[in-house]
């Protein structure tokens, strides 16, 4: 299953039903130091996509590239056949890409309406209609629309965060590890609702330190390793993969263990 070319689609895909497709991304966050090494991934349309591999694989680098965080060197980064490769974030947003960083993804001082708001400053008057579909998504969201983002635990502070960037109603959303420093029982809340989104027709790329529990809820995943895309093929076929087992899931769990307990950490 390795992938040392463009991505390969999937019979049950076409050209068509791909949302976002990068290809040979090469990037890094320092001159002349790369973190990705022409890696290949795709989403199509409806689709819940897993990128795990051990620390330092490049994992959230992979995100915040497409997201325009990180300087593509080479490589193609496409949105519904559209060239998005360097575009900054507000561009992006404005596209219909949606990302939830690992860290700092509310605002603390501001009440969950307020941050919801946030979420479509540029087209306000989505407002009513993007808040209903989050409160049918997450009904005690709407109870709760007073309280400050702040007081919340971290899992209720992800569903806010993955939230508000539903509130531009995107083409595709990025999740960078919210499992991450979460408690067993919030990690199980956090993947809940991932599949939740997903099931109501939101495009998700989620990458994980938790690979099991990720694979479990994927249509397909990619295992990055070096900057590349090591391993690709759906969640099951991957959990099951004697090389995958032995190469990466016994270190994965054991990193996720170290990691846990320590926010912000992570490939």
């Amino acid at each position: 299953m390795s992938t040392d070319t463009a991505p390969q689609i999937t019979p049950r895909a076409t050209s068509e039903d791909i949302v976002l497709t990068a290809t040979d991304l090469v990037a890094g966050y320092l001159p002349g130091v790369n973190i990705l090494n022409g890696c290949n991934v795709y989403v199509a349309k409806g689709e819940l996509v897993g990128i795990i591999g051990p620390n330092g694989a490049g994992k959230s680098t992979l995100l915040k590239a497409i997201f325009g965080q990180v300087n593509v060197r080479s490589g193609q980064i496409l949105l519904n056949g559209d060239d998005i490769t360097g575009l900054k974030a507000d561009k992006l947003v404005a596209r219909g890409v949606g990302f939830v960083p690992q860290t700092n993804n509310v605002f603390p001082s501001l009440t969950i309406e307020e941050n919801l708001q946030m979420g479509v400053y540029l087209k306000p008057k989505m407002f009513p209609e993007r808040l209903a579909f989050v409160s049918e998504l997450f009904p005690e969201l709407k109870k709760r629309l007073g309280q400050r983002a702040g007081s919340l635990s971290g899992g209720e502070r992800q569903m806010v965060a993955m939230s508000r960037a539903l509130m531009t109603d995107p083409s595709v959303l990025l999740l960078d590890e919210p499992s991450a420093g979460l408690s067993p029982v919030r990690q199980d809340e956090t993947f809940i609702n991932v599949a939740q989104i997903n099931r109501a027709g939101v495009s998700v790329m989620i990458v994980e330190q938790n690979a099991r529990r990720a694979l479990q809820i994927c249509d397909r995943g990619y295992v990055l390793d070096q900057g590349k895309d090591a391993y690709s093929g759906t969640g099951r076929s991957l959990m099951n993969d004697p090389k995958v087992i032995e190469l990466y899931l016994g270190t994965l769990a054991t990193d996720h263990t170290a990691t846990s307990s320590t926010p912000g950490v992570g490939g």
